[in-house]
C-alpha cells in the first residue's frame, strides 16, 4: 500500500507536466506570429479574439477537422507512426527537468521534478537524440522527393551537430563534477557557468538551433527550395503532432540554456519565487529564438556543414581543454 501511495506524486507530476505541454504551444504560436509581424511592421493576427488571441484555438480546430491525408504510394504503417516517434522524445526528457529546489508540503518535501536523475544531462541528451528519427521516417514514408530530401538533409545535420552540443556541456560536468542537473544549478552560486563558459554556451546554444531545426538552420523543413521537406506530405492533426514537437524542442533547449549556464532558478530578486524566475529566464530564451528566425536568413547546405565540423567542433574541443587546465 505505501509503494501504490508513493507512486500518487510522481503520477501528479507527471499529469501536470504533460497538460502543461500540450497546452504550451498553443499561446507560443500567438506570440511567435506576434513577433514576426512587428519584425516586419505588421498587426499580426487580429481577427479572432482580442489582438488574435483565440486564433491558436481557430487553428486548433481547422487542424483537428482537416482531411487526413496519405498518399497513395506511401508506406502507410511508417507514415502514421513518424508524428508520434518525433513527439515522444520532448516529452520524456522533461521527466528529468527540474524547476526549483524540493519544497515542503504538508509535512513532506516534494520535488519540483518528475525524477531528479543522477545522470539527468546525459539522459537529455540521449533521448533527444531518438527525436531525429521521427523526422527520418517521415520523409522515407512519404516516398516524395521533397520529403526524402529533407530527411536525408535531417540526417547530415543532426549528426554534425550533435557530436559538438555534447562536447560543449563537459565543461560544465568537469565544473559541477556531476551530470545531475540540480547539481550543476547548485554549482552556479555566486557565478554563472556562461561566464567561465563563455566558449561552451557559444557551442550549445548554435548547436540546439541547429538541433531544432529552427532558421536559420531549417534545411530539412526549407519551403523555399522543398515545399516543407520532411513533412509536406502531411496534414491534419499529424502535421500539427510534428509542430507541437518543433515547439516543444525549443522549449527544452531555452530551459538546458538557463540551467547549464545561467543559475537555473538561482540568482533572483529576493521579493520573486525561484520557480517563476527560472521560468523568465526560460521565456526570454523562447522569445530569443523567435527572433532569430526572422532576423537572419538560411544557411546553404555547405555552409551548414562547415559551420558544425569546421567550426563548432574545434571550439568545443578547444573549451574541454581549457576547462581542463582551468581546473588545475
Amino acid at each position: 500500500m505505501e509503494n501504490v501511495l508513493s507512486l500518487v506524486p510522481v503520477l501528479i507530476k507527471m499529469a501536470i507536466v504533460v497538460g502543461v505541454l500540450l497546452l504550451l504551444p498553443l499561446p507560443l504560436t500567438w506570440l511567435e506570429r506576434k513577433i514576426a509581424a512587428h519584425i516586419q511592421q505588421r498587426p499580426g493576427p487580429m481577427r479572432v479574439g482580442w489582438h488574435g488571441l483565440l486564433q491558436p484555438l481557430a487553428d486548433a480546430i481547422k487542424l483537428l477537422t482537416k482531411e487526413d491525408h496519405i498518399p497513395a504510394e506511401a508506406d502507410r504503417m511508417l507514415f502514421s507512426i513518424a508524428p508520434v516517434v518525433a513527439l515522444v522524445p520532448p516529452f520524456l526528457v522533461f521527466v528529468a527537468i527540474p524547476i526549483g529546489d524540493p519544497i515542503q508540503m504538508f509535512g513532506t518535501e516534494i520535488a519540483l521534478s518528475i525524477s531528479d536523475l543522477n545522470v539527468g544531462l546525459l539522459f537529455i541528451l540521449a533521448v533527444s537524440g531518438i527525436g531525429v528519427f521521427g523526422t527520418i521516417l517521415a520523409g522515407w514514408a512519404s516516398n516524395s522527393k521533397y520529403a526524402v530530401l529533407g530527411s536525408l538533409r535531417s540526417i547530415a545535420q543532426m549528426i554534425s551537430y550533435e557530436i559538438p552540443m555534447g562536447f560543449s556541456v563537459i565543461g560544465v560536468v568537469m565544473l559541477a563534477g556531476s551530470m545531475q542537473l540540480s547539481q550543476i544549478v547548485s554549482s552556479q552560486q555566486g557565478l554563472w557557468n556562461v561566464v567561465v563558459q563563455p566558449i561552451g554556451f557559444f557551442v550549445f546554444f548554435v548547436s540546439g538551433l541547429a538541433e531544432a531545426q529552427r532558421i536559420p538552420f531549417d534545411l530539412p523543413e526549407a519551403e523555399g527550395d522543398l515545399g516543407a521537406g520532411y513533412h509536406t506530405e502531411y496534414s491534419g492533426i499529424r502535421f500539427s503532432l510534428f509542430m507541437l514537437a518543433e515547439y516543444l524542442v525549443v522549449v527544452v533547449l531555452a530551459f538546458l540554456n538557463v540551467l547549464l549556464f545561467f543559475g537555473g532558478w538561482l540568482g533572483g530578486p529576493a521579493f520573486l519565487p525561484a520557480t517563476i524566475w527560472l521560468l523568465l529566464k526560460v521565456g526570454f530564451f523562447i522569445w530569443v529564438f523567435m527572433w532569430l528566425r526572422f532576423t537572419f536568413p538560411r544557411y546553404r547546405y555547405d555552409q551548414l556543414m562547415t559551420i558544425g565540423w569546421k567550426l563548432l567542433l574545434p571550439l568545443s574541443l578547444l573549451n574541454i581543454l581549457v576547462s581542463g587546465f582551468l581546473m588545475l
